[in-house]
């Protein structure tokens, strides 16, 4: 079954106190879905459209799974908590067999 994953680029962070309380939140409501962040907040190297900002990679176990962590209850709080504080790109990809 192929993996999901929660890719996350942000293009700008207004509030950076709405950041740091969404990424607790976050964090524990990923965590509790079984994911697993590989990356966040190291080094970009933007190319083509891209923006060196914040950039974030989550792996759950399947695409379902990563889908119904987005809708969760508890990462559904974290984004309200979010708010308008950040724009980003935000997508649930389906991995590779």
């Amino acid at each position: 079954m192929p993996k999901g994953y929660w890719v996350s680029a942000y293009r700008t962070i207004s509030d950076p106190e709405k950041l740091a309380a969404y990424n607790k939140m976050a964090a524990a409501a990923v965590k509790a879905a079984g994911g697993r962040t590989f990356v966040r907040d190291g080094r970009v190297v933007a190319h083509d459209a891209g923006i060196a900002e914040r950039t974030i990679l989550i792996e759950f176990d399947s695409f379902e799974q990563a889908v119904a962590a987005h809708e969760s209850a508890a990462y559904q709080e974290a984004l309200a908590v979010l708010a308008d504080g950040v724009e980003r790109d935000f997508r649930i990809v389906e991995g590779l067999d």
